[in-house]
């Protein structure tokens, strides 16, 4: 009788223990698979909003190459300004924290940030120039309709926004 029990609860925490490292296996490859677009919009990472347009077999290609360029440097430029974030509540976090030191990690923040959005945009004439007439104004369309959300800009979301 005390076997069988033990053997039960056994059996019932084995199935537990795979149950939860199946779902935290899951759970990292559906984020592994995903990419934060500059506007905000979480999308998979071998999936490019340029895909929406009507693109010639070159077209696509050459700007699915530059994209995953373009992608890592935003990842790149987002973990710059997640770190300075951290540093920024490091000095708040003081007791007596040291009023330039914040004003100096605020404008880091700031540049970093403008830096950033001088690279997407000049990423994004750099498309627009590939494109004819028509595709421009479709890829207009498209980056109009996923930076603003309800008539409001979207802000890239980070890891460690504030």
């Amino acid at each position: 009788m005390k076997s069988n029990v033990l053997k039960f609860v056994l059996a019932a925490s084995l199935i537990l223990n795979l149950s939860v490292f199946a779902t935290a296996g899951y759970r990292y490859y559906a984020q592994s698979r995903m990419w934060v677009s500059p506007f905000g919009k979480v999308m998979e990472k071998d999936r490019f909003l340029f895909e929406e347009l009507s693109l010639k077999p070159e077209q696509m290609a050459a700007l699915k190459k530059d994209a995953m360029i373009f992608r890592a440097e935003v990842d790149k430029r987002r973990q710059e300004i997640d770190a300075t974030r951290k540093d920024l509540v490091a000095i708040m976090g003081h007791q007596d924290p040291d009023r330039k030191a914040i004003d100096a990690a605020i404008r880091g923040i700031s540049g970093k940030q403008e830096m950033m959005q001088r690279m997407i945009a000049g990423h994004m004439l750099k498309i627009k120039a590939s494109l004819d007439a028509d595709q421009q104004r479709k890829f207009l369309e498209l980056i109009e309709r996923n930076m603003t959300g309800s008539g409001q800009a979207a802000c890239p979301p980070g890891k460690g926004q504030m």
